[in-house]
């Protein structure tokens, strides 16, 4: 088949179609987040001044987090501290299921994709970062890593929160 300009413009349209698509899954990919009014269906981004808490979850290339299962209470700000004790790539990812289901689609045909969102974090083996996050909502939230095949093989895990 001849490589057109009308194939370009295609491959960049859906290129252009299924980021925006990502953006809307997930709320605002950049800006914003930070911001006290930013509460999502799993909370907001913790300010680290209300930090009382700091849990450390370790990722490996058992495609497992320990813990895979965190208790916080409603409206308390945590610090994830996420290691990546793997040779692998791994992320930690936030969200409801729909949320991680529907970014699980999108990292599949862009798995070089960049994170720069209050709560995910990507970190290269031996590499560490952190989340801090407010879980306002009584209620579970899911956390997964989204790597291509990670999701798939069990890398998942989730947040209880219990009400006030």
């Amino acid at each position: 088949m001849k490589f057109t300009w009308s194939h370009a413009f295609r491959f960049f349209a859906m290129v252009a179609f299924a980021a925006s698509g990502a953006a809307f899954a997930s709320g605002s990919h950049t800006g914003g987040h930070g911001h006290d009014g930013d509460e999502t269906a799993i909370g907001k981004p913790g300010l680290t001044a209300k930090v009382r808490r700091t849990i450390t979850i370790e990722m490996s290339d058992n495609m497992r987090y320990t813990p895979s299962n965190i208790q916080v209470k409603q409206g308390e700000t945590v610090r994830l501290i996420v290691k990546n004790v793997g040779q692998a790539k791994h992320e930690l990812s936030l969200g409801t299921e729909k949320e991680l289901l529907e970014h699980l689609e999108q990292m599949k045909k862009f798995p070089d994709m960049e994170h720069d969102e209050p709560s995910k974090v990507t970190l290269q083996p031996g590499k560490r970062g952190e989340i801090v996050w407010q879980f306002t909502k009584a209620g579970t939230v899911n956390f997964a890593c989204l790597m291509p095949g990670h999701y798939e093989a069990g890398m998942k895990g989730v947040v209880r929160v219990g009400s006030k």
